[in-house]
């Protein structure tokens, strides 16, 4: 079967276009989820859930560098609340998005005094 899974596509920005969904990444690849699953744990190591979630994340830690605001990057990241968004964000890295900010934050002031 020729699916644009044979192509080797940019699957961050499917998962983007998916909004952070498998069944929508199925759709949008024009395969079935199990076929998706299966490509994703072939391919990444890993299940599209735990796959998606760290993509998500790493995002999050990418945008919250830049500045970005947590509330900005939750409706981003496709969260219809910001506290859910906080949640799965402690979850993944132990601190939430406000915690993860001021340990940046005090580890530039540390380096700037040094």
């Amino acid at each position: 079967m020729n699916t644009i899974l044979n192509s080797n596509p940019n699957l961050l920005e499917i998962a983007q276009q998916a909004t952070w969904s498998v069944e929508e990444m199925a759709k949008l690849c024009k395969v079935s989820q199990d076929t998706l699953r299966r490509h994703i744990i072939q391919r990444e190591g890993k299940t599209p859930e735990k796959w998606l979630a760290e993509q998500r994340f790493h995002l999050a830690i990418q945008q919250l560098r830049k500045g970005t605001s947590i509330k900005e990057i939750a409706d981003s990241l496709g969260y219809q609340y910001q506290s859910n968004f906080t949640r799965k964000f402690k979850e993944f890295w132990d601190v939430c998005p406000s915690q993860w900010l001021q340990s940046k934050r005090i580890a530039t002031h540390l380096r700037k005094n040094d």
